[in-house]
């Protein structure tokens, strides 16, 4: 088995500020990470084509590129309280989107049994028309209309620390696509209650499972096992698209999750499962410690490629039952 790795060294042009967690060095500790022996031979590099203005706009209203167009011409600046944009961010934000469309076309034609995009900016918090939470372009959802556009049933996996209230505004009401996310709660951006399900053709199309602070490995899978495997396997997916945030580590300095890398390693190993081979992209999202991040990027990897790499042990004894009780009662109704 083999996966695909899409990286670009314009990814290092999007400067924000010396001080912001979303840093280069990010991207540089993934490509550690995916560097080991172990992964000698199973990792494909495939260089990302940016994403069209179309392709784009499937997602973003032109009004709003063109908004982000022009803070770039003008030297950049910030957007929110967290959001910043350099002269060129947005080229690396349309090709961070183009990515996920680049390793869809390569699986399509058989190169790989999956693909790991490490990308950046990351992209589930921007909404259509609205940068915030580092994100520019909802990377994932870019690909993710593309496919659902094709004919494709997607399921979006996002196991971020943070919800992504991008991806779900997106998709809220869209039937062809499958929106399933696990993150800490109470935390920014405030979104991802359970009872946030989807609406009109949509309704039952948004899955939100928010956990408290201290959650480990035990409580996701049961979760999985529980309510996210059954609603999944009626949905019938015919791709998955993980949103692969790294800081639901026990170590990220932003969220209180007890994540390990094993822990993410357990959930893609499951994840992958449900849909076809050859049908599986990860794109890079949050994770701000660089120890963790390296180590988990290259545990998602390699459960990708089948390969065996050292990972930490799985996490246990946090809390969360009850949370998980609840959505499992609520699906179950």
């Amino acid at each position: 088995m083999s996966v695909l790795v899409a990286t670009h060294p314009l990814y290092l042009e999007h400067l924000t500020s010396p001080h912001h967690p979303e840093q280069p060095s990010r991207l540089q500790a993934v490509m550690v990470g995916l560097g080991v022996p172990e992964l000698e031979g199973t990792v494909v590099p495939i260089e990302p084509l940016p994403a069209t203005t179309e392709e784009l706009e499937r997602v973003h209203p032109p009004a709003y590129l063109e908004r982000l167009a022009h803070l770039a011409a003008a030297g950049g600046g910030w957007i929110d309280a967290d959001t910043a944009m350099g002269p060129r961010s947005l080229e690396a934000a349309a090709l961070a989107a183009g990515a996920g469309l680049t390793a869809v076309a390569a699986l399509r034609r058989g190169e790989a049994d999956a693909a790991f995009c490490a990308v950046r900016p990351p992209g589930h918090h921007a909404t259509r028309g609205e940068a915030m939470g580092f994100c520019l372009v909802s990377n994932i959802a870019v690909v993710a209309a593309a496919l659902a556009d094709a004919g494709e049933r997607v399921w979006i996996f996002d196991f971020d620390a943070h919800h992504g209230n991008g991806t779900q505004d997106v998709f809220f009401d869209d039937p062809r696509v499958l929106f399933v996310s696990t993150h800490q709660w109470p935390l920014y951006p405030g979104t991802g209650r359970r009872t946030e399900t989807g609406i009109g053709a949509g309704a039952g199309t948004t899955m939100n499972i928010p956990l408290p602070p201290g959650a480990t490995g035990d409580v996701y899978l049961r979760a999985f096992d529980e309510v996210i495997a059954p609603v999944v396997a009626r949905f019938e997916p015919t791709w998955l698209l993980m949103s692969a945030g790294f800081d639901a580590h026990r170590a990220d300095p932003l969220t209180e999750l007890g994540l390990t890398s094993g822990d993410f390693a357990a959930l893609t190993a499951r994840a992958r499962q449900l849909v076809p081979r050859g049908r599986v992209v990860a794109m890079l999202e949050g994770g701000y410690d660089l120890d963790a991040l390296s180590g988990s990027a290259r545990a998602v990897a390699a459960t990708l490629a089948g390969a065996g790499v050292s990972v930490e042990p799985q996490s246990n004894g946090g809390p969360g039952g009850d949370a998980v009780d609840a959505v499992v009662a609520q699906w179950r109704d």
